[in-house]
């Protein structure tokens, strides 16, 4: 007698150290976006709201100085739609479908119909029901 070997065990066994260290890759690499975006938000506006305390209790901050911190947080604002895309790859693409300056030669403008009709929920019904409403 002959018993067959499975060899389902092992491949299961790396199939699922693989899938874990897919997701480990992916969580690692949320915290970081994450972690960036937050420490750069408390190193802009932190500041601004420590000194507009100070400045309620004994109004002893420099008008200077306020505008400064002030300008800090609008950089801080600036600089997301740029973290954004560096970081996130669905973020990118998004953009890039949108945005006349980052789209690809090739890839065809979406109306505005298109777009509604994307973004609401409804089937194919939406499409001829708008036809007969233009």
């Amino acid at each position: 007698l002959q018993v067959p070997c499975v060899p389902s065990q092992p491949a299961a066994g790396s199939e699922s150290r693989r899938f874990a260290n897919k997701h480990s890759k992916k969580a690692l690499k949320a915290s970081l976006t994450l972690g960036i975006l937050l420490g750069m938000f408390f190193v802009a506006w932190l500041p601004f709201f420590v000194t507009n305390v100070t400045q309620a209790v004994c109004g002893c901050v420099p008008a200077g100085f306020f505008d400064v911190l002030t300008w800090l947080g609008y950089c801080n604002s600036t600089m997301n739609p740029i973290i954004y895309p560096l970081f996130m790859r669905d973020f990118k693409r998004a953009m890039g479908k949108y945005l006349p300056c980052c789209r690809r030669s090739g890839e065809p403008r979406p109306s505005a119909i298109s777009l509604s009709m994307r973004n609401s929920n409804s089937g194919p019904r939406a499409a001829t029901s708008l036809k007969n409403v233009l």
